[in-house]
């Protein structure tokens, strides 16, 4: 047999009673909860302050990495520009050895970095310069050999 919640009998008057007291804590929270908030402290200044360095710091460090990454790209676009242009643009035939390809290819490099830096009095190449048009041509060379793999998986599917 299902038991049943025991029903408590309320005079009007308990109820009403009830009534009131709820309604008098109600009132006494509300006014509790104004006057924390009229005395509270304010945030400090430096907290915001802080916040706004390191967003700045974070905008700068995006930017800088961004500047970064335009740099290298367009150094390897005109160092591919510059090679086709000497190298790969050779005829057929014309003798020509490796090391003679190697010099070409560096005076491609200097190149390329000159052209970048042509606001600014360039004798020197920075190794950091090197190094990253070095990593760029190593994953162009990458996304090539991976190109020419599916180009050739697909087509000894097709044989």
């Amino acid at each position: 047999m299902k038991e049943d919640m025991p029903w408590v009998n309320l005079t009007q008057e308990e109820v009403k009673e009830l009534r009131n007291k709820k309604h008098e804590l109600t009132e006494y929270g509300k006014d509790k909860i104004r006057e924390l908030m009229r005395n509270q402290e304010p945030y400090p200044d430096e907290m915001f302050e802080e916040a706004e360095r390191r967003e700045a710091a974070n905008r700068e460090r995006a930017k800088e990495e961004w500047e970064r990454k335009e740099r290298s790209d367009t150094v390897l676009r005109r160092y591919n520009a510059f090679y086709n242009d000497e190298c790969s643009g050779l005829p057929h035939g014309t003798p020509i050895t490796p090391e003679h390809m190697q010099a070409m290819t560096l005076e491609c490099m200097v190149d390329a970095l000159i052209c970048e830096n042509l606001n600014v009095e360039y004798n020197a190449i920075a190794i950091d310069d090197i190094n990253a048009l070095i990593e760029s041509l190593h994953q162009q060379g990458n996304e090539y050999l991976k190109r020419v793999q599916e180009f050739k998986d697909s087509a000894d599917g097709v044989a």
